[in-house]
């Protein structure tokens, strides 16, 4: 997993209108990039959710939230409208960006083991550097933890 102080692998993925989008289109902001295993799963749709609910106050404080997931464009715009996202989520779908950052691991579940996306956070500041690294993220709590580390030392 990438570390903080690096800087950020910049990348190209489409979004859910299929549209490119590269991470370094985004200096001047900060970043929020998250990775989460696949859409309209429980954990995966909190998460989201949680990350709506706080979005314009991202915005305050000019962090931009981006979500990845392996998950195909389709299945990212039925989950964006049933959900009301207004943040962008990217279609990772040979997990090379997840790999890139390390999020691409080795999971068991019940026993069964396989590999997939870990949820992990990274905090990017104006310039592409990370700045947090939060791995193995449990959902409940998290987006006030990340925006509350946005607002106390990217401000």
């Amino acid at each position: 997993m990438l570390e903080t102080g690096t800087k950020a692998p910049d990348f190209t993925l489409q979004e859910t209108n299929g549209k490119p989008i590269t991470l370094s289109d985004y200096r001047g902001k900060n970043v929020v990039l998250y990775f989460y295993p696949k859409d309209m799963t429980p954990g995966c749709t909190t998460e989201a959710c949680d990350f709506r609910d706080q979005n314009s106050r991202f915005e305050e404080v000019n962090t931009v939230v981006l979500g990845i997931s392996a998950d195909p464009i389709e299945r990212h715009q039925k989950f964006a409208v049933k959900h009301e996202l207004p943040f962008t989520l990217l279609s990772d779908p040979n997990h090379e960006v997840a790999e890139t950052y390390g999020s691409w691991q080795l999971k068991n579940m019940f026993g069964k083991k396989s590999m997939g996306i870990v949820r992990s956070t990274f905090v990017m500041d104006r310039e592409g550097t990370i700045r947090k690294v939060w791995p193995k993220v449990k959902v409940a709590g998290h987006v006030d933890d990340v925006f509350q580390f946005v607002k106390q030392n990217l401000v």
